[in-house]
């Protein structure tokens, strides 16, 4: 690990005179701002100000009307937000201007400082989590002006028709293909692989592994920088969960593995297990599965996560497990004693990874504590034909719902977030329904 001291002489040596700021607002948006180098090194190591409205609206700037920390009440007043230096790079693709990372100081309602507290929890018990952030994405030959007057319709591939795993289908755009697998490892975000999946101009990639808090900010800064380095080659890339009804949805799956302290043993792993599974395994899987039902926003944050929640479609609809298996919503990986992991296949491309990971850890970690046997049986085969497991919610209003109304939610988030959290999906939930679809229209106009 770099220190403090040589971060800051690599930004004072650095030939521009200016820096980009970012924060991660509740969607896992990043908002910013660039500054003078000679101010950013005056604040480095304290704190400086940003406006408060970063937690105060939604992804489209419209102000919430129905939280309370903060608001036309309060005037929107900067909130303290620390720097984390370890977070620094360069943007390779911006004249390699460097970038740091930060989080509101002690804050309840700041997805990454959530998670910083998490892993708190995990390293106060001797264990490191090590997780890796996978995302499909669908990418179209079109620009921001385009999607306005095409209105979001008629939208062109990057690529034609179904071609998973396609050695040829890159080609075709081979020098955006390139970039993204290049740039991404000058960034400081290398790639174990990337690759074509099943869909019309769809791309996945699986980021390395990392302790946890170093995994989601790349995580959070893979899709932004997905969409910048997309912009240069004339593309646009989507991670939304569903864009399409015809075509399988865009997952954010989570790998997941707990080690000891000075990692080098993966703590799930036990060979004297049928499945070397570990019993501290058992309990973290645990604790996902008995969690779930009451934290589902944390994984499918959106009013349109739930239309890619379906049965056969890749993605999973009920609380399920198994090993190496794709139709469940928890996959095991246990071949090897290194490599053996836990999969959320909940997760879809639109999540905050800050939140979704501090889910999973949170859930892991109630199960850990609370010595959770893994009572729900391993399924075998076709999950989407098991009826025995119970159903995932089936819409954002009624899993934000549980989650409000939730003793579990709050115990293991805490009641401030939770609270702020399902205050921003029940507003999410009301501009929806606020809204006139293209379905309705076509449906009512002149019909009915």
């Amino acid at each position: 690990m770099i220190t403090t001291p040589e971060i800051l002489t690599k930004i004072k040596n650095h030939p521009l005179q200016k820096i980009k700021l970012a924060v991660a607002d509740i969607d896992g948006v990043l908002r910013g701002k660039m500054i003078r180098k000679a101010k950013f090194l005056d604040i480095a190591e304290t704190s400086l100000g940003f406006c408060d409205v970063l937690f105060g609206w939604d992804m489209a700037d419209n102000c919430y009307d129905n939280i309370t920390y903060t608001g036309w009440h309060t005037g929107y007043p900067d909130a303290s937000v620390t720097l984390d230096l370890q977070t620094y790079r360069q943007i390779p693709w911006q004249e390699n201007i460097p970038l740091v990372l930060g989080d509101l100081d002690n804050s309840n309602i700041c997805p990454r400082s959530l998670l910083r507290k998490l892993i708190k929890d995990y390293e106060n018990l001797g264990y490191i989590p090590l997780f890796a952030q996978e995302f499909e994405w669908f990418n179209f030959e079109e620009t921001p002006q385009s999607l306005s007057e095409k209105k979001y319709q008629n939208l062109n591939p990057l690529t034609p028709d179904m071609f998973g795993y396609s050695m040829l289908r890159p080609s075709l755009k081979n020098n955006y293909f390139n970039a993204l697998f290049d740039e991404l490892e000058k960034f400081n975000i290398p790639l174990e692989g990337l690759h074509t999946e099943t869909g019309p101009g769809v791309y996945e990639a699986a980021i390395l592994y990392d302790e946890v808090l170093s995994a989601a900010d790349k995580a959070v800064l893979f899709k932004t920088a997905v969409k910048e380095i997309a912009y240069q080659h004339g593309v646009i890339a989507t991670f939304m969960a569903k864009w399409n009804a015809d075509l399988s949805g865009s997952s954010g799956h989570l790998h997941q593995s707990i080690w000891d302290k000075n990692r080098t043993q993966n703590l799930f792993f036990d060979a004297n297990d049928s499945h070397n599974m570990s019993d501290l395994f058992k309990s973290y899987l645990a604790g996902q599965l008995y969690c779930l039902p009451y934290i589902l926003p944390m994984f499918a944050p959106t009013v349109n996560s739930y239309k890619r929640l379906k049965e056969g479609t890749w993605a999973p609809a009920t609380l399920t497990w198994g090993v190496d298996n794709r139709t469940t919503a928890y996959r095991v990986l246990n071949k090897s004693p290194k490599a053996i992991r836990l999969e959320n296949r909940v997760a879809g491309a639109d999540i905050n990874p800050y939140l979704a990971m501090a889910g999973a850890l949170a859930s892991g970690l109630y199960g850990i504590q609370h010595n959770l046997s893994l009572e729900i049986p391993e399924i075998k085969g076709d999950g989407y034909k098991n009826t025995t497991n119970e159903k995932l919610p089936k819409s954002l209003l009624e899993a934000t719902q549980k989650m409000q109304n939730s003793t579990i939610a709050n115990q293991i988030l805490g009641e401030s977030f939770v609270q702020h959290f399902t205050q921003t999906r029940e507003w999410e939930w009301r501009e929806f329904s606020d809204a006139i679809t293209d379905w309705e229209v076509k449906r009512y106009f002149e019909l009915i």
